[in-house]
């Protein structure tokens, strides 16, 4: 459970989310940020938990065996890795919204988004049968970003845009050895048969 739990605060990203949530609250009233804040994250969490109760269902339809979702998901949270460790231009986050964000890009992609989903999807796979454990490990990486993204006004200013960029590429290389062991493992059960 607990590489569950680090895996999927890892994808979320909180620390290299900051500076976005930052600026998309920004045009919000400061009195309003928290509850803004605080619904987005509910509604990251009310999209994670449908990924946990209806993804393995999905999984079974489309026949996909567990050594086949390891390496695919070893392969794509790799990518994000390589993404966390060398980013694209920061600012390029498309097209800006005027007012209160609602659901887009707070709550999904940047909390949910489609790593956070495959990985679920991965971990669901991995230990069939257990989803309590991953409810548990969800909600625990849920609450810790939460967390972070709550304070996350206080640790721009705390940490400026150089050490965010610093803890982001420190959590990519963690992922990067996540992802390869994953995809290792993948490899490692398909040789076995």
């Amino acid at each position: 459970m607990l590489s569950a739990i680090v895996t999927l605060f890892l994808i979320m990203d909180p620390l290299g989310n900051i500076p976005l949530f930052v600026s998309t609250l920004a045009p919000v009233r400061p009195d309003r940020r928290v509850r803004v804040l605080l619904r987005e994250l509910l509604f990251a969490y009310a999209v994670l938990l449908g990924c946990v109760l209806l993804g393995d269902p999905a999984l079974r339809v489309l026949g996909l065996e567990q050594e086949t979702i390891s390496v695919a998901g070893g392969i794509v949270l790799f990518l994000i890795a390589l993404r966390m460790i060398f980013p694209a231009e920061r600012g390029s986050g498309g097209d800006v919204l005027e007012g209160e964000p609602f659901l887009v890009p707070l709550a999904v992609p940047l909390v949910a988004g489609p790593s956070t989903l495959a990985a679920i999807l991965l971990l669901q796979r991995s230990s069939p049968g257990d989803t309590g454990s991953l409810l548990i490990a969800l909600t625990i990486a849920w609450a810790l970003s939460g967390a972070i993204l709550l304070a996350s006004s206080f640790l721009y200013r705390l940490l400026r845009e150089r050490g965010l960029i610093a803890m982001e590429r420190l959590m990519g290389m963690l992922l990067v050895m996540i992802a390869v062991q994953m995809f290792m493992n993948g490899i490692k059960v398909f040789l076995a048969r």
